[in-house]
């Protein structure tokens, strides 16, 4: 670095190796001139022109030079501030995204925790319904074991009827194991009015012969299974109306309940026929939902037989009621009479105690003299004024 005056130039910048290099050349040619001034006498002046010239363009150079530093200082000024603002822009952005990557975070945590969580209550759930799932095998299969066997099986049918009947009728309405007078016993026994009188319900239920017919595979096998089914629903028609169909003693029909909506629904889907054979032998095959409705309507047979026996007593207490009113009215008339006379009476009291009150004050108005001894005064009478005057 070498300083000039104000001016300072660097010894590694071109120009100022140039300035140098050129300085040096103006001294060895002054150095020159000075041996041969005289010789070169007229040469000098126009290098001495040159050189001052030279000398201007230095002049200039420094003062581009110092235009030059001035303006590199102020280009690292504004690069400072803008690396300064760069790196302040840069905190703020990181902090901006720090924040809002821990809001991320503090949210994804909490949504997974709330995930956690549902998915807690779902496991418990489907821990519970696995639970039921297991008590319901266990009561599908005792349902198995109920139905595979024929005395369970009718338990269960007779236990699904008192069910259905019980809900369906009044108390009276039924009899649940009625014994008829043939000796049998009816599951239910309906008392219905005449016509058509009581009538029977029978729980049957044909589950070896339906589930034969549903496993049978090939058309043989599910024509000697269908066949079957055939055969035992005409067994149950026949027994049940041999013997629950008792002329004087019940209706001219009775029912025969199937517990199973399934069998109810093959029986009228594809045997038509046997169904139309229960018709002709006056039994009707019923399911759980037909049976509620034919329930049903019995009720209403029942409630009217009954408002139609208790006419007459309705009729009788009505006539009473009618007489109990006339008799009420003449009553109240008799009544009436008597407060007649007695608010008459009472007005007769009332003029009374009006004059006993007016002689009362009358005689409290009363000015008596003083008597005089009688014994001193024999024969002296106190005179008295009439209350009248």
């Amino acid at each position: 670095m070498i300083q000039i005056g104000d001016a300072s130039y660097r010894l590694d910048d071109p120009l100022t190796l140039a300035a140098l290099g050129f300085a040096v050349l103006v001294l060895l040619l002054l150095w020159q001139a000075a041996r041969g001034a005289r010789r070169a006498a007229r040469l000098s002046e126009p290098v001495l022109q040159h050189v001052s010239h030279l000398s201007a363009r230095v002049q200039n150079l420094s003062d581009g030079q110092e235009r030059l530093a001035g303006g590199l200082h102020h280009v690292s000024e504004a690069q400072a501030n803008s690396q300064t603002a760069m790196l302040e822009m840069m905190e703020r952005r990181l902090a901006e995204v720090q924040d809002r990557m821990g809001e991320t975070l503090h949210g994804s945590a909490r949504r997974t925790a709330h995930s956690l969580g549902e998915l807690r209550e779902r496991l418990q759930s489907i821990d519970k319904a696995q639970a039921n799932i297991t008590k319901l095998s266990g009561d599908v299969l005792s349902l198995q074991d109920i139905l595979s066997n024929k005395q369970t099986r009718g338990a269960f049918g007779e236990i699904q009827l008192r069910e259905i009947v019980t809900k369906a009728l009044p108390s009276d309405g039924f009899t649940l194991q009625a014994t008829l007078s043939n000796g049998r016993r009816a599951d239910c026994l309906i008392h219905l009015p005449n016509p058509p009188g009581p009538i029977v319900v029978d729980a049957k239920f044909p589950l070896e012969g339906y589930e034969a017919l549903m496993q049978a595979e090939g058309k043989e096998m599910r024509a000697r299974s269908a066949q079957a089914f055939r055969l035992s629903v005409r067994k149950h028609i026949r027994d049940i109306a041999a013997r629950y169909i008792l002329e004087g003693e019940t209706a001219d029909g009775a029912l025969m309940f199937l517990p199973s909506e399934a069998v109810y629904a093959e029986l009228h889907g594809n045997f038509p026929e046997v169904v139309r054979e229960g018709f002709d032998a006056r039994v009707w095959i019923v399911s759980p939902t037909t049976c509620m409705a034919t329930l049903n309507t019995m009720r209403a047979v029942l409630k009217d037989a009954r408002m139609k026996e208790q006419a007459g007593a309705i009729r009788k207490e009505l006539a009473a009621l009618y007489g109990d009113v006339e008799r009420l009215t003449s009553r109240v008339a008799n009544l009436d009479r008597h407060f007649g006379q007695a608010a008459r009476d009472i007005e007769d009291i009332k003029i009374s105690a009006d004059k006993a009150g007016k002689r009362a004050r009358r005689l409290d108005q009363f000015d008596f003299e003083d008597l005089e001894d009688p014994v001193a005064a024999p024969g002296r009478v106190l005179r008295l004024n009439d209350p009248a005057e």
